[in-house]
């Protein structure tokens, strides 16, 4: 088959360059075509990646009608708000934290910071102290802040953990198990990183989303959700640097620059590539070490232009 020749074309490319990727694996809406592990295939940790997950688990519950993409942070949790809160704080929604545009203007919460203890007992506490440097919606900032603060509002709207919620929505329905997963000191898992996953259960949220919202032929998400997920609903600002993986940002996805093509993405290169013109998805994982921009260079030129 095509893809197969292309597949392994960039793993003999991959084992002769010495690049630093540990497997690649490439489904259909139905079933895994092709997987080669460069090191034995366990569980890692997924980091951002993490959010998309979180934002399918937000789109249930939009679905089931107990969340709105207009509800507002504060709402859900005045008991955590400064006794004179910016105007701008009470007018942060599910959309802009889900959009990188609450408006607190600076990255927050990402995995040094959690390491070296910001925030730590109450995050929730922490992030509604924080000065407000923007109006919400208005502008993009990366922020893994942004989604945990969704997360927590996912696990006000349905009452339960969010773990929980998409154990029994999410990981149960797609045979993925109880993944470990970060938790905040309070014990809320971290709705923007630090789940561990296996590189075949990692590329399956991307068949959900080819899908249309649906995995084995159960309904997981909405296709409008889907949708709206997988579109663009932010810029992502002036990219100077011509990165032609920076091309917009939908709800905790990145657009990527093949046609209608956009991706789960976690740091050092743990990537689920969703390619609706190609009824394809292709998961990757890496390193945290080694040069991640020589891996995306071969998968361009040579999965990714070729499929």
């Amino acid at each position: 088959m095509h893809w197969e020749s292309i597949l392994k074309e960039f793993v003999a490319r991959a084992e002769a360059e010495q690049l630093p990727i540990e497997g690649i694996a490439l489904a259909d809406g139905e079933a895994l075509l092709f997987k080669h592990c460069f090191i034995p295939e366990l569980p890692r940790n997924i980091y951002s990646h993490t959010k998309s997950y979180m934002a399918t688990a937000a789109g249930i519950a939009i679905d089931e009608g107990k969340l709105s993409l207009t509800d507002r942070l504060a709402d859900f949790f005045p008991e955590a708000l400064p006794s004179s809160p910016d105007e701008r704080l009470l007018r942060i929604t599910l959309r802009d934290l889900l959009t990188m545009s609450s408006g607190f203007g600076k990255p927050l919460l990402m995995g040094a910071d959690r390491r070296k203890g910001a925030g730590f007992p109450d995050y929730m506490a922490y992030m509604l102290g924080q000065p407000m440097l923007d109006e919400p919606g208005k502008h993009f900032l990366y922020s893994t802040a942004d989604s945990i603060l969704a997360g927590r509002m996912i696990e006000k709207a349905v009452g339960m953990n969010l773990g929980s919620y998409l154990y029994e929505k999410v990981f149960a329905p797609l045979s993925q198990g109880w993944p470990m997963w970060e938790n905040c000191p309070m014990g809320h898992p971290i709705g923007g990183g630090g789940m561990f996953m296996t590189l075949s259960d990692m590329l399956k949220i991307g068949q959900v989303y080819l899908n249309g919202g649906t995995f084995g032929g159960r309904r997981i998400v909405s296709e409008d959700w889907v949708k709206a997920a997988s579109s663009l609903q932010i810029d992502t600002g002036d990219n100077p640097e011509g990165n032609i993986w920076k091309c917009g940002y939908g709800y905790q996805f990145w657009l990527s620059p093949y046609p209608g093509a956009y991706r789960a993405d976690g740091a050092y290169g743990q990537v689920t590539t969703v390619l609706p013109e190609k009824g394809l998805v292709v998961a990757f994982q890496c390193p945290e070490i080694g040069d991640f921009e020589r891996v995306k260079l071969a998968l361009h030129q040579q999965v990714f232009t070729q499929l």
